[in-house]
């Protein structure tokens, strides 16, 4: 089996760093009918891997298919991406009827038979608070490995990923306030006395919304791990917890103490 982490080897095989893609929006709030301030200075960044599994299919291969194939994008650590992206768009080759695939939820993939290597354009759509922009990005579909002799496994896919950072500066607040708690996001360190927007409706329980969630996806066992992701996943989940820890208190004093004597700031955020 080939595994390959694009973006992330050099070509003798030693680990590099991984893309960041910085993508903001193109409209400024003062030109839309937006509600939601930005917060200046801050990123929110959203760990995802793209690729393709294809599985060799031996005796029931024919000429026009002899491999069954999956493209995809997904959490780095298989969490679910809808709070982030809205849709994703693969564009197929031409041969392939209806080679323009969209995927309107998550999981976002989709599975094709054929017979030849081509390169897939990915295009990432993201919430309205999100970003207005779309991003593009292109993976080349593999079928054949180049370190293996003999015949194709029919049991070991040929497994290509890529892993990237896809950075939002200056987020909306209430996009911030959204995935505050989210596992597949990292959320940066506040400043001390900075105090979180308590947002207007309920957060969504992620725990009751798995749906998307690939950790079971039933070819989870041949996705590539990438160290970096879960370890900076791991450090953003502690760190929310501890933030959470910290509101907490916050407002238990708050009730004890009474109305604290505070101004706002124009974001709507409190200091101390």
């Amino acid at each position: 089996m080939q595994m390959q982490n694009e973006n992330n080897q050099d070509d003798d095989g030693s680990a590099t760093k991984p893309h960041r893609i910085k993508i903001g929006n193109t409209i400024d709030d003062s030109d839309k009918k937006v509600t939601n301030n930005r917060l200046k200075d801050v990123e929110i960044s959203v760990p995802i891997v793209y690729g393709t599994i294809a599985f060799y299919l031996g005796r029931k291969a024919s000429e026009s298919q002899s491999h069954k194939w999956t493209v995809y994008v997904r959490g780095a650590t298989n969490e679910d991406l809808g709070v982030v992206i809205k849709r994703v768009v693969f564009q197929l080759h031409p041969s392939f009827n209806n080679p323009t695939r969209v995927v309107e939820s998550p999981p976002f993939e989709l599975s094709e038979c054929g017979w030849g290597e081509f390169e897939i354009a990915i295009a990432l759509f993201f919430h309205s608070d999100v970003c207005d922009k779309q991003l593009d990005l292109y993976h080349h579909l593999k079928l054949y490995p180049e370190d293996e002799s003999g015949p194709q496994s029919t049991k070991k896919p040929v497994v290509v990923e890529s892993y990237n950072e896809i950075v939002f500066p200056d987020p909306a607040e209430g996009f911030f306030a959204r995935v505050q708690n989210h596992p597949a996001v990292l959320v940066p360190r506040l400043p001390a006395g900075f105090r979180l927007p308590i947002p207007s409706a309920p957060i969504e329980d992620m725990n009751e919304k798995d749906r998307g969630d690939t950790k079971d996806h039933p070819l989870s066992h041949w996705f590539t791990t990438f160290p970096e992701a879960d370890e900076l996943l791991k450090l953003a989940a502690a760190r929310q917890q501890v933030q959470a820890h910290i509101i907490k208190l916050r407002r238990q004093l708050s009730v004890m103490e009474g109305p604290p004597q505070q101004s706002k700031s124009a974001s709507g955020y409190e200091w101390t």
